[in-house]
This record gives structure tokens, C-alpha cells and sequence, in this order.
């Protein structure tokens, strides 16, 4: 279940993100490297889900389908760089502050996304390092008014307007925080790096945590709940009743949960009142099993 955030907490700011998804991928013999699949899910989707908390999401690319609802744009002319990727994306954007990524961070959470938020006061962006100490401009949080008076600063010195330029030359330009994580900044260049990215998330640290999220991208639910209620429950109604008891049992939670329109609590009540009726089975089981007297064991007067 998420932690409680207060209004105004930081990392909670109203925000849009643009996501840069048009490269040539270069490095990957020129495959679809939004389309690559890490966890059973597209790299793409997989940080719209780190973003879903966006006001607006806007993908600079050619449309495709997506597991949640974007904005899609396009720089002219396809294939003009990032900075002109960048400029078209954020003209459909209107938050005081826009989350900027690439499409290929298969290890991009929500939080890390809050945390970019959250050390944007006094400052024109805050960036990502990765472990060399490399800036990560494109795993970023941004105030947008900065973006703009120095794209339009870029666009005005250069015959060619944004077209080619690296992003280095916008970043040169912001005063930027930095923050260093290696796992955040990874980014899937080649298919060694997918390798990599493949590998990590069946680690049995991660592989749990990881289904979780692709069962719930793959269904559309972007509901929040306790795990271990739940792995707690499918242990009781397993020991208590019998083994099959477990998968059905939380399925039957999470369909009164539905059924009650309810959210986390209502999963975790629905859970409680299941769990508790798997043990009081389990009590009667075991009652029942005891031994009973026989009327022969029974003992007689001696008169």
C-alpha cells in the first residue's frame, strides 16, 4: 500500500512528462527499442508507468499502441535530434514542471520520479547521474519556463533552429541539481544492456515485485495493495483448507473488493474477514480430528 503524502509534499507537484521515444536505436541494428520487451513488458510502457502520475503525458514519436493514455507529437522533421524532440513535445504541455525522459529506463520507478520533483525548489532542473557520473539530462525534472527561454535562446542562434543540436547545449545553459543513482539512470542501449535489464529483474529480490507491476499494467488496474496481506491469506487458506484454496481465494478477495468499488482498504478488509475464516476452518479441522470416546471407555458404577 503507498505511504500517505500530504498535499504540498514535495514530489507532489502538478507536473506533465515528455517522453522521448523517436530515436534510431542505432545501437540495436536499428530495431523498435520502445517496442523491446524487458519483464514482459515494452520499455515504453514501462516508464509511462513511472509517470502515471503526470497530469499530461506527452511521447514524441510515431503513435503505437500504449498501456495508458499519452499525447502524441512529433518534431519536424522526424529525426531532428533530441532538443527539437524536446520542443515539440513541450508545446503540448501546460504544469510549471515536466518530467523529461527517454523511453528505455526499465528500472524508472514512481518514487524516483517524486524524487526529482521534490529537489526542484531554488533550481532550473534536477538530473540523474549514472555510475560514472555521467549526467542523464533525458532522466530529469525540469521547470518549464526555463526550458523554453533557453530553447528559444538555442532556436534563435542557430540557422538550423534545434535541428542536430545535443542536449548538452541546453543543459549548459540550466542551473541543475544532481543525484546519483545507478539503478534509476539505467538506460538500454544495446541488446547487452536488455541482457542485463532482462537478467536483473528475475533476481529473486525483484522478480515478485516485478510481475506484480506487469500483471498490472497488462490488466489496466493501477491500484496499490499489501503484498504480504495477500501472500498471508494464500498461506492460510492453503495450510487451513487445502492447496487450491489459495489462488481462488484471493481471487474471490480481490472480486468482493471490485464489487464493493472499494480500494486498498477494501482489499485488505475483504482479506482480514477471509484469513479469519480459514483459521476458524482450521480450528474445527482440528477438533474434528481429535480422538472421541468410544461408550466402552466410558467408566461404570462399581454398585
Amino acid at each position: 500500500m503507498s505511504a500517505y503524502e500530504p498535499p504540498g509534499a514535495p514530489g507532489t507537484e502538478t507536473y506533465d512528462a515528455v517522453v522521448l521515444a523517436g530515436g534510431a536505436a542505432r545501437r540495436l541494428g536499428g530495431a523498435d527499442k520502445p517496442g523491446v520487451r524487458v519483464g514482459g513488458r515494452a520499455l515504453l510502457d514501462r516508464v509511462l508507468a513511472a509517470c502515471a502520475g503526470a497530469a499530461t503525458t506527452v511521447v514524441v514519436a510515431e503513435p503505437r499502441p500504449t498501456a495508458r493514455p499519452v499525447l502524441w507529437a512529433r518534431e519536424e522533421p522526424p529525426g531532428g535530434g533530441p532538443l527539437a524532440a524536446l520542443d515539440a513535445g513541450l508545446r503540448h504541455t501546460t504544469a510549471p514542471h515536466v518530467v523529461v525522459l527517454s523511453a528505455d529506463l526499465p528500472f524508472l520507478e514512481p518514487g524516483t520520479v517524486r524524487r526529482l520533483l521534490g529537489a526542484l525548489e531554488g533550481t532550473d532542473g534536477v538530473l540523474l547521474t549514472d555510475p560514472d557520473g555521467r549526467d542523464q539530462p533525458l532522466v530529469a525534472a525540469y521547470r518549464a519556463d526555463a526550458l523554453r527561454r533557453e530553447l528559444t535562446a538555442l532556436a534563435a542562434e542557430h540557422d538550423g533552429g534545434l535541428i542536430g543540436l545535443p542536449l548538452r547545449r541546453l543543459t549548459a545553459a540550466l542551473r541543475l541539481t544532481r543525484i546519483a543513482d545507478p539503478v534509476a539512470s539505467f538506460d538500454c542501449d544495446t541488446w547487452d544492456d536488455i541482457a542485463a535489464a532482462r537478467a536483473r529483474i528475475r533476481e529473486h529480490g525483484h522478480v515478485l515485485e516485478e510481475w506484480i507491476s506487469a500483471v498490472k499494467d497488462e490488466l489496466g488496474i493501477d491500484l496499490d495493495v499489501d503484498v504480504k496481506v495477500l501472500l498471508d491469506l494464500a498461506r492460510d487458506a492453503a495450510h487451513s483448507v487445502a492447496r487450491p484454496a489459495a489462488p481462488l481465494t484471493t481471487f474471490l478477495v480481490g472480486y468482493a473488493a471490485a464489487h464493493a468499488q472499494g480500494g486498498p482498504e477494501a482489499v485488505a478488509e475483504a482479506a482480514r474477514k477471509a484469513s479469519a475464516l480459514a483459521l476458524r476452518w482450521a480450528e474445527e479441522n482440528a477438533v474434528a480430528s481429535e480422538p472421541t470416546s468410544s461408550p466402552s471407555d466410558k467408566p461404570t458404577d462399581a454398585g
